[in-house]
């Protein structure tokens, strides 16, 4: 069963009686273009055929239940009154977006009952929280009649994860769960917020490997990344790294590199990962699979030296995939890092043999069982 057919039935059986309307947010894969978006930068996303779905019912009070069937836990909060955290951390991307919905529309207080179930793999990468935040946002959007565009619901979600959960996430996640489009990649300009998408390749498949190392962006490595990414800007005077030229880095290499050298690194892997989504979206105009592959790995190479955000486990699969896909096509590590899923574009006459390539190497050589998934683009948040 589809998550948004599990939450309609759940939905019944919890709250006894039925659901109203059902909305559904899919998880996003990033091709390439990591850590960028926080620095204003470029990134290649997909939404996928993997999300969240919420089954919800108005109420006559401006209370919200919220049962999050997955982990079997139920939150309520009253939105007649200042919104606080919970003391569950899934509970606060529910509550912080409803907060930040009631930021742009203040008269927002109407009570609902909510059922929440994903199919999104928590701490895979592939944005279970942006999924869960888009989802949010959308049901409130709707159940107020709340004028509010897809984009703003994507803003609210980064928002609601900056300043209510504690994350200092980019934009990405929110936009691509918000605004994905089927069977394309979409180019995202992560200051002008425009987006360019792109047929996703023919004759390719999206498999995305979960290597089953957990991370947990909140406890602090995302953060410090992005502090060292604002050092180095201010460094050149900037903004955000994305005003930082490549001519701009390599003159003044040096001297950064002996001010801060972690912050050197970082911006040596922003500033060239924004030159490789780039590239990587002509390579995929003009079906240049090698290209695009080249750019893949050395995407990961750069996450993995100078970037520092992949682990022993991660950097296995990806190599493993890499070998087993060989030049048409890429592999490297998707996600916040330090954990998480390798996206693969594979041929279609490939997938098999990618995936017996990483059951025969990948727990043998790290002791860990990963999990193959394959994928298709599919399009942002919608009523379903």
């Amino acid at each position: 069963m589809k998550p948004q057919e599990i939450a309609v039935q759940k939905f019944e059986e919890h709250f006894g009686y039925k659901a109203e309307r059902t909305v559904f947010a899919p998880g996003r894969v990033n091709i390439i273009g990591e850590h960028t978006d926080y620095n204003d930068g470029f990134v290649m996303p997909c939404a996928i055929n993997y999300g969240t779905a919420v089954s919800f019912a108005k109420r006559d009070d401006n209370k919200w239940r919220v049962f999050a069937l997955d982990i079997n836990e139920q939150d309520e909060f009253d939105l007649s009154q200042p919104i606080e955290p919970s003391e569950h951390k899934w509970a606060n991307y529910v509550r912080g977006v409803v907060k930040f919905v009631q930021v742009k529309c203040p008269d927002f207080k109407q009570g609902a009952d909510l059922v929440i179930t994903s199919d999104v793999p928590m701490s895979s990468g592939l944005s279970s929280s942006a999924a869960l935040e888009v989802s949010i946002g959308k049901t409130a959007q709707l159940l107020g009649d709340l004028p509010l565009s897809h984009t703003q619901i994507a803003l609210i979600g980064q928002e609601a994860e900056n300043k209510f959960v504690g994350c200092n996430c980019g934009n990405m996640d929110q936009l691509t769960s918000a605004l994905g489009q089927k069977d394309h990649f979409l180019t995202i300009d992560c200051r002008s917020l425009e987006i360019s998408p792109t047929p996703e390749p023919q004759g390719y498949s999206i498999a995305i490997i979960n290597s089953n190392v957990k991370h947990d962006l909140v406890t602090g490595e995302y953060n410090s990344r992005r502090e060292q990414c604002e050092f180095a800007a201010h460094f050149f005077g900037k903004a955000k790294l994305r005003d930082v030229s490549a001519e701009q880095f390599i003159e003044r290499a040096a001297e950064l590199r002996d001010a801060n050298e972690l912050a050197y690194k970082r911006a040596k892997h922003i500033i060239s990962e924004n030159q490789r989504v780039l590239e990587a979206a002509e390579a995929l105009k003009a079906n240049n699979m090698v290209k695009l592959g080249e750019l893949m790995a050395a995407s990961h190479d750069s996450m993995r030296d100078d970037f520092e955000i992949t682990c022993p486990e991660v950097d296995c699969l990806a190599e493993i995939a890499q070998q087993a896909i060989g030049k048409n096509g890429g592999a490297r590590m998707t996600g916040g890092g330090f954990g998480g899923s390798v996206v693969c574009l594979v041929p279609n006459d490939k997938v098999e043999d990618l995936r017996q390539a990483v059951a025969e190497h990948y727990e043998k050589q790290t002791g860990i069982k990963e999990t193959f998934h394959l994928c298709t683009a599919c399009d942002g948040v919608r009523e379903v």
